[in-house]
């Protein structure tokens, strides 16, 4: 098997066009004011509580969940390319640790194409996950920013 195989076997991936130049949509994705608005599901409420936006930087996001409960996010960016790609590790406790994400961005007119991979170390774990959830609840953060950045 070669490693292409492996890696695809290992990630999930949703796609998306959004209606908003690609400009807009990257700070959407870069900048704490414009992620605090859409991060997380819908009926969630998001505090950024780090967000150094560079390789090697941090990032930490927390969610109140109905039941009192803190739902976190955070990781370390890898990599980062503007107007292009953002890589970075991810724990989204209490369900899902030990994962990278990837967000990659195209322009296409004065739209943008957009890609997101959550790559996880094993197949195993990867079918998990998307058996728990995964395009629902990613689905649902990019219905939110969606209607964000027609509002922006």
């Amino acid at each position: 098997m070669s490693k292409t195989d492996e890696l695809e076997k290992r990630t999930l991936t949703l796609t998306r066009t959004f209606n908003a130049p690609i400009q807009l949509v990257w700070e959407a994705w870069t900048q704490s004011e414009h992620i605090a608005q859409w991060w997380g599901p819908k009926g969630m409420e998001t505090k950024v509580n780090a967000h150094d936006f560079r390789i090697g930087g941090a990032w930490k996001y927390t969610m109140a969940m109905p039941d009192g409960n803190e739902f976190i996010a955070n990781g370390i960016y890898s990599d980062i390319v503007e107007l292009k790609k953002i890589f970075s590790s991810a724990n989204f406790k209490p369900m899902t640790e030990g994962v990278e994400i990837q967000s990659l961005f195209e322009k296409a007119g004065d739209q943008t194409n957009f890609t997101f991979n959550c790559v996880h170390a094993t197949e195993e774990y990867c079918r998990q996950q998307e058996q728990m959830g995964f395009y629902n609840g990613w689905g649902s953060v990019f219905e939110r920013l969606d209607e964000y950045l027609q509002k922006e």
